[in-house]
């Protein structure tokens, strides 16, 4: 019996591999439509074509938060079943079942907008937007006084400086905790070097308070790093 018992939880294992693997499927596909997002904005197109976008970030929040109720049902029947070891084994489909609807009848709209990939794509949108309509109303408005025009030029490239290095950024990631962003080699550099002596890592930005910084709390900066590729691309062809 105990040698059907070790088979059983081997294919068990299997199993929650490949569900896994789903996840990873899903995750790439919240990548893309992040992406696809920022190229509607970043070309100026129909604010319908972003909306779409959105509602399949959403589809896509909703099918990994039904593969994750389906993973933990799963997990926590085999590691009931390893506790009480039963001499026969029971059903296990219908056990991970039971759990699994019970954990999706307490699903919400909320729970969705949480997704934390669902987040990144809301935060950079708006990022997004605000760094492009900045530059679009800078384009539209030449008449402008040139000294008002050098401000806001001005303004908009102070926030391509990395903190750290005091250049403009190449490859900038955002810290999800305070919402600064830094260079990413130059960040990851200064929180090891912070952690070697055993100190805390104090975000570089000036006047913020945060105290933590963590690498795990970095995520790329991919509308900063578009912004700063367009001003870029702005500054050539006026040469």
């Amino acid at each position: 019996m105990q040698r059907g018992t070790r088979i059983s939880f081997s294919s068990v294992n299997s199993t929650l591999s490949s569900l896994k693997n789903c996840q990873s499927y899903i995750n790439t596909g919240m990548d893309i439509a992040t992406h696809v997002a920022l190229d509607l904005v970043e070309n100026f197109n129909d604010e319908e074509d972003v909306k779409s976008m959105e509602n399949v970030m959403l589809e896509y929040a909703a099918l990994d938060r039904e593969l994750n109720h389906y993973m933990r049902a799963f997990e926590e029947t085999v590691d009931q079943i390893k506790q009480d070891k039963p001499e026969k084994i029971p059903d296990l489909k219908s056990l991970v079942k039971e759990k699994f609807t019970a954990l999706e009848s307490m699903n919400s709209d909320s729970d969705l907008e949480k997704n934390e990939k669902y987040m990144y794509f809301k935060d950079q949108l708006k990022d997004m937007k605000k760094q492009f309509r900045l530059q679009s109303d800078s384009n539209d408005n030449d008449d402008i006084e040139q000294i008002d025009e050098d401000i806001a030029v001005t303004q908009s490239q102070m926030n391509f400086i990395c903190p750290i290095t005091q250049v403009e950024m190449k490859k900038p990631v955002r810290n999800k905790v305070c919402g600064h962003s830094y260079e990413e080699d130059a960040i990851l550099k200064f929180i090891q070097t912070r952690k070697q002596q055993k100190k805390k890592v104090c975000c570089p930005k000036i006047g913020c308070s945060h105290d933590d910084v963590k690498g795990s709390d970095l995520v790329p900066d991919e509308a900063l790093k578009r912004a700063i590729d367009s001003q870029n691309k702005q500054s050539w062809s006026m040469l």
